[in-house]
């Protein structure tokens, strides 16, 4: 018998199968009796269990509605595994919060499922994975612990606690999570500079080697208590005082616990050692403590380094030939987003914080220096008319710091200490080069990050305008490496093993995107608007995305704890 015989027999038999089922469901012993009288009732009966036995034995029967093996089918889509491979014709099914299929579709798959996801023309891939955001205050908030900004970009799972500010409660903080709900999953890094703070506080000094090891301390129980790994904040005070001898042998605490060192390193421009010297100075601390080392949101910041991404590329695809494991992460803005004071205040006059700083301010002698070094810093930049405020002083946003200045009658440095005094603001600073952005993009290693902060389109827009812009517009990027780069790099690159890939047994994370749809909303000017395009999203075996439209009801996420000891 052929197979388009056979299909149409057995689609037969299974018909008489569910049709004798009905009748013995539907009609009881009494109802024939009264209806048919016996010899009939007895008739239907025999042919009743003559047909349940011969389906039984011969063909299966299709799960009842109580039976369904699978709870969601994704039917239609371009199926992208998380791997570097193509776009497959495949079916997804998922059981609780597990993927249990993905392969090609058949009768028999779709009569196990209790629910059909049509995502004829969509993009079906795993559920995006961040490694870089600012979100765990959001996600603290019980206003805003759904994390919709990222859900609606088809982000999954985020980490946070990154540029050495992740909190040293890390156990604590993660019952927390647990226990009031959050819409993503969810890993923390202990920071550096959160335990040189509790330590030393904001002192520019080398600590002694009692504190020394309280920082070790602090961060092997975070570890112990499920952290990630160690992130630092090098070019940030306080984290901007130590040594990389201190780097390395706190980051040594994390290596029983399979840890990773993250960094947004010391210098993205010519600050202090160079671009260069400080992608090294990662590197080191990953060789020398035996980690992974994670350069967070690569860039080559300002016009003196301009064109310097092939001198990073260089070292480290270098460092990766000789088997140290580095990677990076980047966001494809132009501008990146931090503070008047973190993008123009000398490193050394903020030691001792905010008060000790403004003391300086009225010594006219220091205050000369600052000055000076904030001209230049401020050049490296490009110039007051690439500050835009965007956050934290609300009459002042949507203006550059040029604008201000000449608003107020003042110099472009004297108007940045103004908005210092006063509080500080956020700002978009725009000083990247779309040559360098392509150059790092295209790189094997690179994995998209948010690095979202309020004020920046990054945090509601990333993965959309990543897509729009570099995949569908200029073409920089393949849709396998667009996937690549937001899915099975990530986990693959910090251990993430049932996330990242559309894999039997992997949890049920999974998004489904309208390629002609998924764009970012969010402007500069506008940097709160959710993207939109995401059509379907599952998060822990969760509908949380349906046919494009949010469930706020539904909070899905879960705590990503590293718990387990390496193997020696």
């Amino acid at each position: 018998m052929n197979k388009c015989a056979l299909g149409g027999y057995k689609n037969s038999i299974n018909a008489l199968c569910r049709a004798v089922k009905r009748f013995i469901g539907l009609r009881g012993w009494e109802t024939e009796m009264n209806a048919y009288g016996t010899r009939r009732a007895w008739a239907y009966a025999a042919f009743g269990l003559v047909a349940a036995m011969y389906c039984s034995l011969m063909v299966p029967l299709p799960a009842d509605a109580t039976q369904h093996s699978f709870d969601f089918l994704i039917v239609g889509g371009n199926v992208y595994d998380g791997s570097a491979g193509g776009a497959q014709s495949y079916v997804v099914a998922t059981s609780g919060d597990k993927i249990a299929y993905v392969g090609p579709a058949s009768d028999d798959i779709l009569a196990r499922s209790k629910h059909i996801l049509h995502a004829d023309g969509f993009i079906v891939a795993p559920g995006f994975i961040d490694p870089h955001t600012h979100s765990l205050d959001d996600l603290l908030n019980l206003d805003k612990h759904q994390n919709i900004n990222y859900l609606t970009q088809g982000v999954t799972t985020v980490f946070a606690g990154n540029d050495g500010g992740g909190p040293i409660n890390i156990g604590e903080i993660f019952d927390t999570l647990q226990s009031q709900g959050i819409g993503t999953n969810v890993a923390l890094y202990v920071g550096h500079g959160s335990v040189r703070r509790a330590v030393l506080g904001m002192e520019n000094r080398a600590p002694t080697h009692d504190e020394l090891l309280r920082m070790s301390a602090i961060v092997e129980k975070a570890m112990e208590e499920g952290a990630l790994g160690l992130s630092s904040g090098l070019y940030y005070a306080p984290g901007s005082f130590a040594t990389t001898d201190e780097v390395v042998l706190l980051a040594k605490a994390t290596k029983p616990y399979c840890g990773v060192y993250d960094s947004h390193i010391r210098d993205e421009s010519t600050y202090t050692i160079g671009l260069v010297g400080a992608v090294n100075e990662a590197i080191a601390v990953g060789r020398e403590a035996g980690i992974p080392a994670h350069i967070s949101h690569i860039k080559a910041l300002g016009v003196d380094v301009h064109g310097q991404s092939a001198q990073v590329i260089e070292a480290v695809e270098a460092a990766r030939k000789n088997g140290i494991d580095v990677t990076a992460d980047q966001y494809p803005w132009a501008a990146s987003g931090t503070s008047i004071a973190a993008s123009l205040m000398p490193r050394w006059a903020l030691a001792g914080g905010r008060d000790a700083m403004l003391r300086r301010f009225d010594d006219p002698t220091t205050l000369v220096d600052i000055k000076h070094e904030m001209a230049e810093n401020l050049r490296r930049r490009g110039g007051a008319a690439s500050l835009l405020i965007v956050g934290d002083v609300e009459a002042l946003e949507a203006r550059t710091l040029e604008e201000i200045a000449n608003g107020w009658a003042m110099s472009y440095i004297d108007a940045a200490l103004r908005i210092i005094r006063e509080g500080d603001a956020a700002v978009a600073s725009f000083n990247m080069d779309k040559a360098d952005i392509r150059n790092f993009m295209r790189q094997p290693w690179v994995m998209t990050g948010s690095d979202g902060s309020t004020g920046h389109p990054r945090k509601f827009g990333t993965y959309p305008e990543k897509y729009q812009t570099y995949v569908r517009d200029e073409k920089v990027l393949s849709e396998a490496q667009f996937i690549r780069s937001n899915t099975g790099l990530v986990a693959d690159s910090f251990g993430l093993k049932d996330r990242g890939f559309l894999k039997v047994g992997h949890k049920a994370d999974i998004v489904a995107f309208d390629p002609l749809a998924f764009r970012s909303n969010a402007t500069y000017a506008a940097p709160e608007e959710l993207s939109t395009g995401v059509q379907f999203l599952l998060v822990n075996g969760k509908l949380v995305v349906k046919e494009g439209s949010l469930d706020m009801n539904v909070l899905a996420g879960e705590t990503l704890r590293r718990k387990e000891k390496c193997e020696d």
